[in-house]
């Protein structure tokens, strides 16, 4: 069952007070009666009870009683919770999915065009990931939320980097908004050669190869970075291609360093082996350093994030949005719909930022100038370089990008990608690999 209880830290991740909210409201309908809210469990701890003062106070200044439930990723415990409300037509007014499940739900959820036309206008546009996600046939059937919603680029160890790969990842990217020419050097051969130096030095980048979202959309990234595809956009298969095997070749190498249970990872495990000392560099969002801030903060003060390496076809950084939907069974739905407006303007989006420090991810583009990914330390600036800039020329990326959202979310789910590293880390060869891969996509685009 949701987690209905007092905020707690997430205890699966072994792993402030808030300011006054501005009062500001808009779309006044007479919202009244009774919502639940079914929001995904942060990573971070403070960022819960943030949300849920939102949202209450929201309640207050409606007359609406609103209930808060935290449901946790762990065990995909938000997805099935979604699976179930859909199938048997009840449970929450508004309801979290993650990535692409919108794509599952979306004949059972009620469109928000009108809310996100009038949130486009005043913000502008929304990356292009949450573009691809949150709309079905021509309809945005979710609102992509910033809570929780984080890219996956590398965290990697200061002084570990400079000591065994010859790399200041300061220098590359430091807390300004001009591009360095150090930064042109952060190509896929600078992360191989940095790899294979930390490994020979007992600190194995902790790249997961399992079939969970973390494993997967590191994957799909190095992917994308080769200008490989595994459908296109036209639903074709295309795996078989100079450009995947350009990939895997690669990967061929790159899996000879990364932990030798990397198949079986999940997504705390790279997070653990930031926190205990046992690796120089990670793909993920500054949840690990967070808690390292707490439980192990000599760890916290020697990390730094930034995007994602240069590959022949560019630099895409991973991101997983988080969207917030209304189910058609809702039976206060136009107060749903308000409460998620709200919840977007800036004056709500910043503070919920700055509580979770940084690690929350604006949809729209315009709100990627809050000072708190400025200021966050230890060391100060350590995520300024999380969240994707102009000069960064990286862009925002999810796996199994650009297959039709109605196949994607298939490949993803199944874990394709991670699992063609998995199989080049058990010995088998490059054409196997792809022979395998063309089985797989097969039973997909039927």
């Amino acid at each position: 069952m949701p987690n209905r209880s007092a905020v707690t830290r997430r205890t699966a991740l072994a792993l402030t007070g808030a300011a006054a909210l501005p009062l500001v409201h808009i779309r006044t309908a007479g919202a009244a009666g009774r919502l639940n809210v079914g929001a995904v469990d942060h990573w971070v701890p403070n960022a819960n009870a943030k949300l849920k003062e939102q949202i209450e106070a929201w309640g207050a200044m409606n007359k609406v009683e609103v209930n808060v439930d935290r449901i946790t990723t762990v065990g995909a415990k938000l997805q099935l919770t979604g699976t179930a409300e859909g199938q048997a037509g009840t449970g929450h007014d508004i309801m979290t999915f993650i990535a692409w499940d919108p794509q599952s739900h979306a004949s059972r959820l009620v469109p928000l065009d009108d809310v996100m036309k009038r949130l486009e206008a005043k913000y502008g546009p929304q990356n292009e990931v949450c573009q691809y996600l949150g709309r079905a046939e021509d309809h945005w059937v979710v609102m992509p939320s910033s809570f929780s919603s984080q890219y996956k680029g590398p965290c990697g160890r200061i002084s570990l980097l400079k000591q065994h790969a010859g790399i200041d990842v300061v220098e590359m990217f430091p807390v300004s908004d001009k591009r360095t020419a150090a930064a042109d050097t952060w190509t896929y051969d600078t992360h191989l050669k940095a790899a294979a130096a930390c490994a020979k030095a007992g600190l194995r980048f902790g790249i997961g190869l399992s079939t969970t979202p973390d494993s997967v959309d590191t994957a799909g990234a190095i992917m994308r970075a080769f200008g490989a595809e595994m459908v296109n956009a036209k639903g074709e298969i295309v795996v078989d291609s100079d450009a995947m095997r350009a990939c895997l070749t690669y990967a061929q190498e790159l899996v000879r360093y990364l932990p030798p249970d990397a198949t079986s990872f999940d997504d705390a495990s790279n997070n653990r082996d930031l926190i205990g000392g046992k690796t120089a560099l990670i793909w993920n969002p500054p949840s690990a350093w967070a808690v390292a801030k707490r439980d192990a903060p000599q760890v916290a003060a020697d990390c730094w994030t930034f995007p994602a390496p240069r590959g022949p076809a560019g630099s895409f950084t991973p991101f997983l949005p988080f969207h917030w939907g209304v189910w058609q069974f809702s039976k206060n739905q136009t107060a749903a719909k308000e409460l998620i407006e709200w919840l977007m303007q800036r004056e709500q989006v910043e503070p919920r930022c700055t509580v979770a420090e940084g690690y929350d991810i604006p949809p729209f583009l315009s709100m990627a100038d809050f000072k708190v990914w400025e200021e966050v330390s230890p060391p100060k600036g350590t995520v300024y370089n999380y969240i994707l800039r102009p000069h960064h020329h990286s862009t925002a990326h999810i796996a199994c990008f650009p297959a039709p959202p109605e196949i994607g979310v298939q490949i993803y789910n199944r874990g394709t990608p991670a699992t063609m590293f998995s199989k080049l880390q058990s010995g088998q060869s490059i054409p196997q690999v792809i022979a395998w891969a063309k089985g797989e996509l097969e039973g997909f685009v039927r």
